[in-house]
């Protein structure tokens, strides 16, 4: 189980919401490339970025963070970013500063077509951002529901060839109020070889825990916020304590 540090940008600030709500952004640090910095300090593989005012303006708003960000951690671990992505200029750039993973959400929603012109452009490189609330996507910043089923979705993106499904709770994003085990498993199991990322909601390792009892369900990746800003959860802690059940797993496996 891969955990992913999150550093959600507004006005180049690294912050956190509650339920993607713009008004009730809470600022964790002044300088995103230092705090990109004690994440891979603190064990992580992986970084993921959100341009929360691309994600609301429909373009890339938080340029000079993000390329300060990839400037610091210079290639050391993948980075994955959503928010804003609306055209095929927009992947094509962010690719040639070193973005790993492009996380398409909205657009996909939107304009189906553009993804699986990204998936075909960009093969590897394109995953797509799935929002929901009772079990329907949200596009637009959380702003409003498509009224299209999760899983319908995520199987249609699933024959477009995406690298993996980013799925998240809206209910319970930023709010420490623990993961929807049931749910990210359901999405998970209906996809035949596409892993998912779970988000929204990781308060503590009892979370961690719960969600690599389905990682063998399809379940590759866990993003981590709130908890980890504020201190529920030792980042250190918790990435440590999923390779040891993988490990144990594995030992099961082999005996």
């Amino acid at each position: 189980m891969l955990l992913i540090p999150a550093i959600d940008l507004k006005n180049g600030q690294c912050v956190r919401l509650r339920q993607g709500r713009m008004e009730e952004a809470t600022v964790f640090s002044e300088d995103p490339a230092a705090m990109a910095r004690h994440w891979l300090d603190q064990g992580a593989r992986r970084l993921h970025l959100v341009d929360l005012d691309g994600a609301f303006a429909g373009k890339p708003k938080n340029l000079a963070a993000i390329e300060a960000i990839l400037e610091e951690i210079d290639g050391e671990v993948p980075v994955q970013l959503g928010g804003g992505i609306r055209d095929l200029d927009t992947i094509d750039r962010y690719v040639e500063l070193g973005i790993e993973y492009v996380i398409i959400g909205t657009a996909a929603v939107k304009h189906p077509g553009f993804l699986q012109d990204a998936c075909v452009a960009f093969p590897g490189h394109v995953m797509v951002g799935l929002d929901a609330k009772d079990g329907k996507v949200a596009i637009d910043g959380w702003a409003r529901s498509s009224g299209h089923d999760v899983v319908e979705l995520a199987r249609k993106f699933e024959d477009y060839g995406v690298e993996a499904v980013v799925y998240t709770d809206i209910g319970r994003d930023g709010m420490l109020s623990g993961v929807n085990v049931e749910a990210t498993a359901r999405l998970a199991r209906a996809l035949r070889a596409t892993p998912v990322i779970a988000s929204g909601g990781i308060a503590t390792l009892a979370d961690i825990e719960a969600l690599c009892a389905i990682e063998e369900d399809g379940v590759m990746g866990a993003i981590t916020g709130r908890a980890i800003y504020e201190g529920t959860l030792d980042f250190k802690a918790a990435q440590a304590l999923a390779d040891e059940l993988a490990a144990r797993r594995s030992a099961q496996r082999t005996a």
